[in-house]
């Protein structure tokens, strides 16, 4: 008997839902830094055995939008709710629990198993305000069950893969048994410059940045990429861009090095900025993007 179901990820920003999902599939899937709202699309990681496939799907932290791309940002979220077999709601040792009480009724009305992942226990001294934690979980979520874990240090993950299997209905396959994740590889180049963009500058200059992959050519033993980092602003392409062009040749050069261990390739990148006023609250340009549909 084959098993198969979606194992979506859902929870506030900044509890490690990324490190999570990256860690249960074994592959750098989701880009991962230490700011909030990092993840902006579902991003699934396909993890497969001979008698088993188990789709993981990671989304952005639920939050209250200010702008368009936030909008799309929790449909996405939202929409790991309804195709869901298995919902991991994770939280973890620092946040209020009743943090996001709406989304929470939401996962409290779900009909199909919720788990809900404690994460960064690490963080804690001694077992008592893990014991605390975890009965205030279970009086919020009742149905639900509630599983500690570190997903740094992979502590308990072994548990909550086996509740994973365990509660995974029969099913055939959903993807080719190949398949490592619903993604292109463009998409991966996009996510890899985002990412070191989000560790290079401060404020609100990575959450004004879009990066659309314009050129990907792949010939043998390497690959020629031309990328498009849009911002809002001129002032914001100045920063990016840096003086003399630093800023930028820094984020290309950890981009590259990143790329080219992703693809086991030999990486030829080019950078360029550009201005797109305001695209975070245009739906055509959202559209465009691919955080909405045509």
């Amino acid at each position: 008997m084959h098993k198969a179901g979606f194992v979506n990820i859902v929870g506030n920003p900044n509890v490690g839902k990324s490190t999570l999902m990256n860690s249960l599939v074994g592959e750098r899937i989701s880009i991962i830094t230490s700011k909030a709202q990092t993840t902006r699309h579902r991003i699934m990681g396909i993890v497969n055995t001979d008698d088993m496939q188990i789709v993981y799907s990671d989304t952005p932290g639920v939050l209250v939008p200010n702008y368009k791309l936030q909008e799309s940002m929790l449909n996405f979220s939202q929409s790991a709710l309804v195709d869901a077999d298995i919902l991991l709601y994770v939280t973890d040792v620092v946040e209020t629990p009743t943090k996001n009480q709406s989304f929470l009724d939401k996962v409290a009305k779900e009909a199909v198993p919720v788990l809900v992942v404690i994460n960064k226990v690490d963080l804690l001294q001694g077992q008592e305000p893990l014991e605390k934690l975890v009965e205030e979980w279970r009086h919020l979520l009742p149905k639900a069950e509630v599983i500690p874990v570190s997903a740094q240090y992979k502590f308990n993950l072994d548990y909550l893969l086996k509740r994973i299997q365990e509660l995974l209905p029969p099913s055939p396959p959903f993807f080719d048994k190949d398949a490592l994740t619903d993604k292109p590889a463009r998409f991966f180049v996009t996510e890899i410059i985002r990412e070191k963009i989000l560790l290079t500058y401060d404020k609100e200059i990575p959450y004004a940045c879009e990066v659309v992959v314009e050129q990907f050519k792949e010939e043998e033993g390497r690959i020629h990429i031309m990328a498009v980092i849009y911002v809002e602003r001129d002032s914001q392409k100045g920063i990016v861009i840096g003086k003399g062009g630093a800023a930028l040749k820094k984020v290309g050069m950890l981009a590259r090095k990143d790329i080219e261990a992703f693809f086991d390739k030999k990486v030829f990148l080019e950078l360029y900025v550009k201005v797109e006023k305001d695209w975070r609250s245009r739906e055509n340009k959202l559209k465009g993007f691919g955080y909405m549909p045509e």
